[in-house]
């Protein structure tokens, strides 16, 4: 349903644009506290802002954990979907966090990509027809001084022929 709308919407905004609005009018994403503050035109930047609020805050006062890592969650693999287009399939694989210390007030995480990387994405996926891919993030405060925790994402990425005829063999 989402990739659907967001074909649509192509037609009469900028993707970035899409990407920023469609992810914080989503109940899916709401519900996990965070914002996406800023979306670069190119997809390869975006900022995920996690404000300390009644609806997320625990027992002790800080950012429930599971706020921290569901406002995280789907970031990478959309940016991906999004930046190497339709040839590719892309999927969240694996995800793990490290807690560092309590988060006392507003947290951010930057999801970040090179062009350098991504051509290296599109080229080791032509070479090995399907690869894992692991980033990590940093959730921090806000002028980046204090971690709060640590995100590492395994996304799988394969071609998209390839990845039919792999599910068909099954």
């Amino acid at each position: 349903m989402y990739a659907t709308i967001s074909n649509f919407l192509k037609k009469f905004f900028k993707q970035n644009t899409i990407f920023k609005y469609g992810f914080n009018i989503s109940p899916m994403y709401r519900r996990s506290t965070g914002k996406i503050n800023y979306v670069s035109e190119d997809l390869l930047k975006a900022q995920v802002k996690i404000p300390i609020t009644y609806r997320n805050k625990n027992y002790v006062g800080s950012i429930f954990g599971g706020s921290l890592f569901s406002a995280t969650d789907p970031v990478f693999m959309i940016q991906l979907i999004n930046i190497l287009g339709n040839e590719y399939v892309v999927w969240d694989k694996e995800a793990s966090i490290k807690f560092k210390r309590p988060a006392k007030q507003d947290a951010y995480a930057d999801f970040m990509f090179s062009e350098d990387e991504i051509k290296q994405i599109q080229e080791q996926v032509k070479d090995e027809q399907e690869i894992n891919l692991i980033k990590e993030i940093k959730i921090t405060n806000k002028d980046e001084s204090v971690v709060f925790a640590e995100v590492s994402k395994t996304i799988y990425i394969a071609d998209k022929i390839y990845y039919k005829n792999k599910r068909k063999k099954k």
